[in-house]
């Protein structure tokens, strides 16, 4: 997880689709992957690690902050890694459950502007996630 945390910050997309599971097809994604990766990277926080199913699957819990329009956020997800041939893999993650109550109104029924953060909790402006 900081191995890829640190990708970020330096913009190794390389480092970053060879690190997902060939499953992923990154390679396909690597525009998006290049575009996430473009961000203003300030911290990682390591919330926790907890064994998977067997010796070679894996979770992290973790928060990474970035900031953008002179405010900062934060990007957490519980992360599941797998492991084969000895070689760690990134292959899916959780976000955790929203608290927020708008999630549950229809979009057509809240009062959000473009520019607000999303309430999905993403750290994106909701014009480029949910709006």
């Amino acid at each position: 997880m900081r191995a890829r945390y640190s990708a970020h910050v330096l913009g190794l997309v390389d480092f970053v689709v060879q690190t997902y599971h060939p499953s992923c097809h990154a390679e396909e994604q690597r525009q998006a992957i290049a575009e996430s990766i473009d961000s203003d990277w300030v911290g990682l926080e390591v919330v926790e690690t907890h064994d998977g199913g067997d010796s070679n699957e894996g979770f992290v819990t973790f928060k990474a902050f970035f900031n953008q329009d002179e405010k900062q956020y934060c990007l957490e997800e519980c992360s599941r890694f797998v492991r084969e041939d000895g070689t760690w893999f990134y292959i899916d993650g959780e976000f955790p459950q929203a608290e927020d109550e708008r999630l549950s109104q229809p979009l057509k029924n809240l009062k959000i502007g473009r520019n607000d953060p999303c309430i999905c909790g993403s750290g994106k402006k909701f014009k480029k996630c949910c709006g």
